[in-house]
Formats: structure tokens, sequence, C-alpha cells
């Protein structure tokens, strides 16, 4: 289509405030339109496997587009474990079968850690470790660098980077005659295009940080980002001056990110012999096993809630997801938290450097709320909390506060599912995230023959607990792809297309 005038900011803005698309509104706004049957919004790890399950279920690249403002799947995902502490060669906490890379599962990242070994003792070391894991080791866990590089190996095969529109997703709205429009913005303030299609897929991951109020309140009231910082943005400061000169630190969570960051506090002093102290503040202090009964308890203690991964194995495919799948409102939501919760992997170096720290006196952990955080000399800042069961408060003086409770899940806070639930094309499933239906097709947002998908974060509370996890969205994936094949749009993955579309991974050849 010939390039039109770019259409003004105000013609924008009543665009988005109309629900119903036309082609005539959208071209008549001076907007370029492209035609495309699916297209998949965010471009991180939920777009890449979708784009994965279609090209595996025989959809040509010219049928999918993914529309992103990301370099590459995995930049978001690498970013975190980066800043969280999880280095290339460090450990994410992920099972071996979950390879976002193979939907086969097989050869795992333990077999092919394995493999690519070089010597004996590290050939046998993964395969052990997996056959005894959390019986005589811990959960075998696969290197980040490695997660990176396989899905590096994975796009190159099924075209990926050919799908690719880079941009700014501003709105999806429905079109008249059935599908939708999604906006999309170029970068440095390009020409924007709709792209108009039967299908859209929803993959944006976690719409920003969340911080404590407290620490909220904190940095709004006297603009100090540099000694309260969270977990999941840039904080390499706080270890360098640490390691220079020692200190105290508050780390607040009980999750796998606030392990992490114990284990680098802990493993720098150690390293550079500074004297930093540690106060570990947590919601609830977990004092040993827990849980609502015999087949559903969860180790603990020292505070902590042990869990090997997000959620038990058997919400991906077992006893628990079938469980799921047939609940409803309240008794799905009870059954998630149950499943779900703060907790952290059970690491047998991580407990020891904690043993060692609360014996030298250095690191401890307590439950307490926080009742207020205030500057105090140059470089300190005064913790106020009422420590559990106590009716007074305690002052803290510290240097730096960690925040590492984790990531923002509200849809309000992501303009394009804001938007969405906004127009009534979206709603809320009783944990407030994006109600979808068993398919992940979202309830409510079908238009004539189109339809809307979800996955990830945004579907918190559906009928999948862990769907913000690697195998979480390959079955998103899965079961969206098998609705499409229903109507006809790619091929059902049975057994046959399976293991011949296996067969083509294995050799690195396109699907």
């Amino acid at each position: 289509m010939a390039h039109q005038a770019l259409a003004p900011a105000s013609s924008l803005g009543e665009l988005r405030a109309i629900p119903t698309w036309s082609d005539h509104l959208v071209g008549g706004a001076g907007i370029e339109i492209q035609d495309v049957p699916f297209v998949t919004v965010g471009g991180g790890l939920g777009s890449f496997v979708m784009i994965d399950l279609l090209r595996i279920a025989g959809c040509p690249v010219s049928k999918l587009r993914v529309l992103t403002a990301l370099k590459y799947p995995w930049q978001n995902y690498e970013y975190l474990t980066r800043v969280s502490q999880i280095p290339p060669s460090g450990r994410l906490r992920s099972d071996s079968a979950s390879c976002p890379d193979n939907i086969w599962g097989f050869p795992s990242y333990a077999v092919r850690e394995a493999v690519s070994a070089g010597n004996l003792k590290g050939f046998l070391a993964p395969l052990w470790n997996v056959l005894t894991e959390d019986v005589l080791c811990d959960y075998w866990t696969p290197k980040a660098g490695q997660v990176f590089y396989a899905m590096k190996r994975e796009a190159d095969r099924i075209g990926y980077w050919e799908t690719v529109s880079n941009g700014q997703v501003a709105l999806v709205h429905k079109r008249d005659q059935g599908g939708y429009f999604t906006l999309l913005i170029p970068p440095a303030g390009g020409r924007p295009v709709a792209y108009r299609s039967r299908f859209v897929h929803l993959a944006v991951g976690y719409p920003g940080l969340r911080f404590l109020d407290d620490l909220q309140r904190y940095r709004q009231n006297y603009g100090d980002h540099h000694r309260v910082v969270n977990a999941y943005e840039p904080h390499e400061h706080v270890y360098h001056e640490l390691n220079r000169r020692g200190g105290t630190v508050v780390v607040r969570g009980g999750g796998i990110a606030a392990s992490q960051i114990l284990d680098r506090l802990i493993s720098d002093r150690t390293a550079h012999g500074h004297a930093t102290n540690i106060v570990h503040l947590l919601r609830t202090y977990v004092e040993g096993a827990h849980g609502p009964s015999l087949f559903m308890r969860r180790r603990g203690g020292g505070g902590w809630a042990y869990q090997g991964f997000n959620c038990p194995k058997s919400t991906w495919g077992g006893q628990g997801r079938a469980r799921l799948q047939k609940l409803e409102g309240q008794d799905r939501v009870q059954l998630l938290q149950t499943m779900g919760g703060t907790t952290t992997a059970r690491r047998k170096r991580w407990r020891g450097q904690l043993d060692k720290a609360r014996r030298e006196g250095y690191y401890r952990a307590l439950a307490a709320t926080v009742e207020e955080v205030v500057p105090e000399s140059p470089g300190t800042v005064v913790v106020r909390l009422r420590p559990a069961g106590e009716s007074g408060t305690v002052e803290l003086g510290v240097n730096f506060i960690i925040d590492a409770t984790g990531l923002e899940a509200d849809l309000s806070s992501h303009p394009v599912l804001d938007d969405l639930l906004d127009h009534g094309v979206a709603r809320r499933n009783p944990l407030g995230g994006l109600d979808v239906e068993r398919s992940f097709e979202l309830r409510g947002g079908r238009c004539g023959p189109g339809r809307i998908y979800a996955a990830g974060a945004a579907t918190v509370g559906c009928y999948l607990a862990g769907v913000d996890t690697f195998l979480g969205l390959q079955i998103a994936a899965l079961e969206a792809a098998d609705d499409l094949a229903t109507i006809g749009f790619c091929e059902r993955i049975g057994v046959a297309r399976s293991i011949a579309q296996w067969w083509k991974w294995a050799r690195g050849r396109q699907p």
C-alpha cells in the first residue's frame, strides 16, 4: 500500500476512543494498513514459543508477524536474570526438560550439557544429578547462557527474524468486518502502521517493576534511587560500595531473587573481607514444613518456604493441572494460591552460606512490618519496623535497601491491556489476570471469525499454574495452536507430524 500522510495526534486520540474500527476510518486517519493473518504482540519468550509452535504446525513465515520493541526474544529475560544476580554461567530455576527451543523436551538441557562437556566427569555429572535430583542432589537446572544460545539456534532455524516488525504497539482494536487492527508505532518517530489480522496473540510479559508501598513513598518523597533499589533494576553500585567499605543492607522478599541477592552479598563479603551486615525482612517467617494437607506440604525453615520450581511439577501435566482444569471462581483461586506463593529453591550450597553467615553473626532474618523509611545522615537511611508479635517499633540505620518482592503484574499498568479492558474486549479473572478459556483465547474478545489469545504473566489466575514459566508458555502455545488447527489455520501436531518435526529440529532443518 502506498504511504499516506502521518496521522495527527488528535486523530490518533480519537481512534483510541473508538472501540471498533473500519478500514475507511483507519485509512482516513492517514495510517498505512498491512495484512497478515496472525500477529503476536510482545516479542518476548511468549511470542517466540508461539511462533515456534505455529511453524512446527505448518504455518509459513508469510502468515506470521511479531510486533515488538525488542531486539531478540530473550532480551528482557536476559536483562532480568543479569540484574537479579544470575550471570550467563549461573543456573536458572527451571527443569531440565523445560526447553523453550524444543517443545519435545528431548534431548533435555542436562543431556545437551553432558554431550558438550568434552570429558568423562563433565559428561556424567549432569546425568547423575538428574537421576538423583531432590534425593541425593539438588534439582538440576540449566545455565542461563545455555538457554539463550539454544533459543538463538531455534530462532535461526524457524526463520523467526523474518517475522519481526520493530516498534511499540499502541493499541489493539476490533475491526468492524471481523478480526483486528494492531497499531504499531515504528522506532524513531516513523510512520504508524495498522496490521489487519484475523488472529492476535498477546504475550507482553510483566508490565513493570513492583515496589512495596513504603519504599515507593520513600523514592517519591526524597528522590533517592541510590539507597533504595529494586532487585530487577540495575544496582551494581550497591555491591561495589559494600565491597569497598562494608555497611548494612536490608533485603526484602522470600523468593528466588532474594536468595540470589543474598548469595551475591555473602560471596562478595567472603571474597573482599569487608564487614557487610545483612538484615533480611520477611512478611512471614517460615519455621518448617507447612501446607494444608499431607500431600501438599512444602518444606521450609529459617524463614524460607522451599519448592524446587515456581509450582509443583504436577501443575504442568499431572494431577494438579487436571484439578485446575475443572475449577472455576474462588475454588480455582484457592488451589492456585495453595500451589503457588513465594518460594525459593532448596540448594545445598546456598543454605550452607546462610548457616555460616548466621553463625558468624552478620546475617539475620526476621518477620516484620515496615512502618516508614526516611533518610538520615549522608549515606544512610532509617527503617522503622514493627517485628511480628511485638507492639513496639525498632529503628535500623542501614546503607541500602534491596526490594526483591517481585514484578508488577497489574494489567492496568500496560497501556495495551488497559485499553482492551476499557473497551470490554478483555476482562479480569478472579485473581486479576486476563480471563481466558482453556485454549487461552481471550474470553469475550472474539470478533467475527477473529480470535485473541493471551499467554504469560498477564493470564495469572487461569486454568494453568505457572503460566509465566518456560513450560507454562509452551503449554499455552500448544493449546492455542490446537485451537487454531480446529479452524484450519494450521495443521494439528499429531504423532506423525511431531516425529517428523523433531527429526528436522535435531538436524537443524527448517520446519
